[in-house]
């Protein structure tokens, strides 16, 4: 009697390629892969060079200016059009960007940072047209998906993302004037628009995300406060481009109300042991309050008396929005979709909740460090220290899945 030979069995689908590693076709497939990469590694390596070799940092953008500019357009705005590239596929069914052309646009965004970190005015300009290409390339693409797609309720976020990219050039051009109050106006516009677009998208997916993840959870879509939230936004936005800083706080003040309206009707007791979940609720509200923050400075509320005295400075506002609102929410957003759109289970292992706590720890001693002690240098760097590390660890987690097909 002879031995059955064994017949190798595979488990892969008909056509499917055996091998699983990297491929460039699969890293440029959807907008999330390449910019989810590109801006937590530029956050990791922009607060590096911030804290500990500020000497690096060459005029015309240059010091604060620079800081400033690369967590705000370099960072934050760059996961948002990596998400909404994304999303938009998602919402419309076309993919926007894709293949060379997606690799073309973070080529543009490469040139804008390695041009603003080599000094000199021909590199300044050289950065600047390329960044204000990124951006204007993202929202035609975004718009074209829209209006293809007939997705009407989403016909503002490119002109939201144009926004952002007409800030950036106001901002850029108040740079190379020394015009340190007109800088902060227009950075304190991008700002707004930026928490405009993560309100406007976090207020649609996260409860979508928590009644996914929680049996029998059942969350109010609240559509109409969301209307009036983004109607406000808007209205704050345009406010400050003519200039009305007293009624543009009182937009803010009312969208950041709102912000915290929505949150207390999301049950966010129901999340608490989901930590996925609970992180996205945290940076949502963290935003609503910095937006309060933003509106008594811009009131001049600060100046009233010495006990509010900490709201007289931008920097508050700007860090509680910033980090602890941004920054919150894209380390988780960047977790919970990226799992998601590459077909792996929904589930944390450690190395993903320690980002989530490091990045806290940054914000928490971050927000430490405005208050004047001699502490102040020590926090900094501690501060700046758990931040690299939380990126670091996004990296090491997400970039063996990010270059790779989907399982």
């Amino acid at each position: 009697m002879t031995k059955a030979r064994a017949i190798p069995v595979s488990l892969h689908e008909p056509g499917e390629p055996a091998s699983k590693g990297p491929q460039l076709k699969a890293f440029l497939e959807l907008g999330f892969r390449p910019l989810y990469m590109a801006g937590c590694a530029w956050a990791l390596l922009s607060v590096a060079l911030w804290i500990y070799a500020p000497q690096w940092l060459s005029p015309p953008l240059g010091g604060v200016a620079w800081h400033a500019h690369e967590m705000l357009w370099g960072f934050v705005a760059t996961i948002a059009v990596g998400f909404l590239l994304t999303a938009s596929a998602t919402w419309t069914g076309i993919n926007p960007l894709k293949g060379l052309p997606l690799a073309a646009a973070c080529a543009l965004w490469l040139v804008a940072r390695v041009g603003y970190l080599a000094g000199g005015h021909p590199a300044f300009y050289v950065a600047a047209a390329a960044e204000t290409a990124f951006y204007l390339l993202s929202a035609i693409v975004l718009l074209r998906v829209m209006v293809k797609g007939k997705s009407r309720r989403n016909y503002g976020i490119p002109f939201l993302v144009l926004g952002l990219g007409v800030a950036n050039c106001l901002y850029l051009r108040a740079s190379l004037s020394g015009n340190y109050a007109a800088l902060m106006q227009h950075f304190e516009l991008g700002l707004i628009c930026m928490a405009v677009i993560a309100l406007l998208v976090a207020r649609r997916v996260i409860p979508f995300f928590a009644m996914r993840a929680i049996p029998g959870l059942a969350i109010p879509m609240l559509t109409r406060s969301g209307q009036a939230q983004m109607v406000l936004g808007i209205a704050a936005i345009v406010l400050g481009l003519a200039g009305q800083e007293h009624p543009m706080a009182l937009a803010l003040a009312a969208t950041g109300l709102v912000s915290l309206y929505q949150i207390a009707r999301w049950k966010p007791g129901a999340v608490l042991r989901k930590p996925i979940l609970w992180i996205l609720y945290l940076g949502y509200a963290a935003i609503g309050v910095g937006l309060l923050l933003a509106a008594a400075h811009l009131a001049g509320l600060g100046a009233a008396s010495p006990g509010t005295a900490v709201l007289a400075r931008a920097a508050v506002h700007v860090h509680v929005i910033g980090m602890a609102g941004f920054s919150v929410l894209i380390i988780g957003m960047v977790t919970r979709t990226a799992l998601g759109h590459l077909g792996r289970p929904l589930q944390l292992d450690k190395s993903m909740v320690s980002s989530y706590w490091l990045v806290i720890l940054a914000v928490a001693l971050r927000l430490a460090a405005l208050a004047p002690s001699g502490a102040m240098q020590a926090l900094l760097h501690a501060s700046a220290a758990a931040w690299v590390v939380a990126f670091a660890l996004y990296l090491w987690r997400f970039v063996p899945l990010l270059i790779r097909p989907r399982p």
